[in-house]
């Protein structure tokens, strides 16, 4: 059996990124605005409801491996729809709580599974593009429909009733339920069979790959700091104009969706483990660019700015692609599902981790968040370099 669809594939990851972005910017508000539950409770209630899903990458890894990832995909986008719908019927905390919580279950068992799923499309398909092809392809797939979605939802929330604020909702239910259908009747893969690999047990022993994934924890924590520190840096740290973190983060979502994929092609070449440094180096360039910056001069302090974001912007157009498709080569075939499913931490912790690394440190100096993520960073190519000598050369090409 060959893999076929993958056009409708890369449709559904598209519309199923749309629903994400257009209620993305709306998960605190949408329950502010349709419930009279306090703002405080409603952020602790989705905080709680998250925290349940810290098991699933485990749970969903094995049943990966055993059921075959598409069944959870598709179960997984299900989830999200019918959240979705049911967060139009919300009146309280109860409510809340139990509809976000099936939501991010989805969520969760939706990016356990993915890339197992993608992996083993690409393994079935005839035509030669390549794990990072694909995975850059996501990337781009994913970002665009972020895009997409937040300028739908940012058109239609000016009107300001509930009635728009559950069109929201209703509109991505509709994208995760669509996206669910397209892939379950269209796109086809070949069964992988469950390999005998020692279960989460032998995982213990992958040493290069439980190193890399904690190295990759360094990598996401420095890929989410654009988005969550930047608009705070400029308008409180270098008192900039409001518009310009804005205008600075559209302008990297517009960049990461042209370059991701002729970007990943031209470091196709090159070892996976030495990209991954060069983008280290990037990070901290940035960074240190960040760290020199001084309020009060916009006249040099701008250019500077946008530089120093593009070497953010190239560095994030390589990691992702090739960081997952490392991933996916250090995992024993039979029990990638599980691999990669563990793989995905490395993301959770960061999100855990960012928000307080960021405000703790800037609280003492706006520049100090930026000095200490570049001295990371040069760790971190360090650290990728002297992984290099235990990993397979195999699994770095």
């Amino acid at each position: 059996m060959r893999s076929r669809g993958g056009a409708v594939l890369l449709a559904a990851l598209v519309v199923d990124s749309v629903g994400n972005g257009m209620f993305q910017p709306l998960s605190v508000l949408f329950f502010a605005k349709l419930t009279t539950v306090p703002l405080t409770l409603i952020g602790v209630l989705l905080s709680a409801a998250n925290a349940l899903t810290l098991p699933v990458p485990l749970i969903a890894g094995r049943l990966a491996d055993r059921m075959g990832p598409w069944v959870l995909v598709v179960a997984a986008q299900g989830a999200q729809g019918i959240g979705f719908l049911l967060f139009t019927r919300v009146t309280g905390p109860a409510g809340i709580f139990l509809t976000a919580a099936l939501v991010a279950v989805g969520v969760r068992f939706f990016w356990s599974s993915v890339f197992t799923a993608v992996a083993d499309f690409v393994d079935g398909s005839e035509k030669p593009r390549s794990k990072d092809s694909w995975f850059a392809w996501m990337n781009v797939t994913r970002t665009a429909g972020l895009a997409i979605g937040g300028l739908i939802t940012g058109i239609v929330v000016t009107i300001g009733t509930p009635e728009a604020y559950r069109a929201i909702a209703y509109g991505s239910a509709a994208c995760f339920l669509c996206a669910g259908l397209a892939i379950a009747v269209r796109v086809r893969a070949p069964r992988r069979a469950e390999g005998d690999a020692g279960g989460y047990r032998g995982m213990l022993r992958a040493r290069p790959f439980l190193a890399f994934t904690g190295l990759n924890a360094v990598f996401a924590l420095t890929s989410m700091m654009l988005a969550l520190g930047l608009p705070v840096f400029v308008t409180v740290g270098l008192h900039g104009p409001p518009w310009l973190a804005p205008a600075m983060l559209v302008g990297n979502t517009v960049l990461l969706t042209v370059l991701t994929a002729p970007a990943v092609r031209l470091v196709s070449p090159l070892r996976r483990t030495r990209v991954l440094m060069a983008s280290a180096v990037l990070w901290a360039a940035w960074c240190l660019a960040f760290a020199l910056l001084v309020p009060g001069q916009l006249g040099w302090v701008v250019p500077v700015l946008l530089g120093a974001t593009f070497l953010f912007t190239a560095a994030e157009t390589v990691h992702g692609p090739v960081s997952q498709s490392l991933a996916t080569e250090l995992s024993p075939p039979g029990a990638r599902g599980r691999y990669l499913a563990v793989f995905q931490y490395s993301f959770t912790v960061a999100s855990l981790v960012a928000p307080a690394f960021f405000t703790t440190l800037f609280e003492v100096g706006y520049w100090l968040p930026w000095l200490v993520l570049a001295v990371v960073n040069v760790f971190a190519a360090l650290a990728m370099r002297l992984l290099e000598r235990v990993i397979p050369v195999a699994a770095t090409t």
